[in-house]
């Protein structure tokens, strides 16, 4: 059974699409993984692009979408990241609430910063999900 993670920010235009690509990296197809926000921005944050491609991890084809109730209710665990009362909340769901900076409008090196939380963060997810990892990085 294919263990599934939401990612939740406001704009999912950089930490959701970062932790994204991260989970992806490091599981690939033994997690479904979805990214999603409240307030979806026209373009993923080119900033944080171009960091995750410095790591080897292309995110450029991704793009901002809005969450649903139907996604939420149909993931195993959901990890918001800073959008508030706009997240749901639903009974039998895994949450985790990680405080990130948001990286918009920063600069290339406070985006890299963020990227690294992130990494270490789902380096942390993942140890507690039933996945074969397979990207340790």
């Amino acid at each position: 059974m294919t263990s599934s993670v939401l990612f939740l920010c406001v704009h999912n235009a950089g930490r959701s699409q970062m932790a994204a690509g991260w989970l992806r990296h490091m599981a690939g197809d033994t997690v479904d993984v979805f990214s999603a926000g409240s307030q979806p921005a026209n373009e993923t944050n080119p900033t944080a692009v171009a960091v995750m491609a410095e790591v080897g991890i292309d995110i450029t084809n991704t793009s901002p979408t809005r969450w649903t109730d139907t996604l939420i209710r149909s993931v195993d665990v959901v990890v918001t990241m800073g959008c508030g009362d706009t997240c749901p909340i639903y009974p039998a769901t895994r949450y985790e609430d990680w405080d990130l900076v948001d990286p918009h409008g920063q600069s290339i090196e406070v985006v890299r910063t963020v990227r690294d939380d992130i990494h270490q963060r789902v380096r942390t997810l993942v140890a507690t999900l039933d996945v074969d990892r397979r990207n340790p990085s």
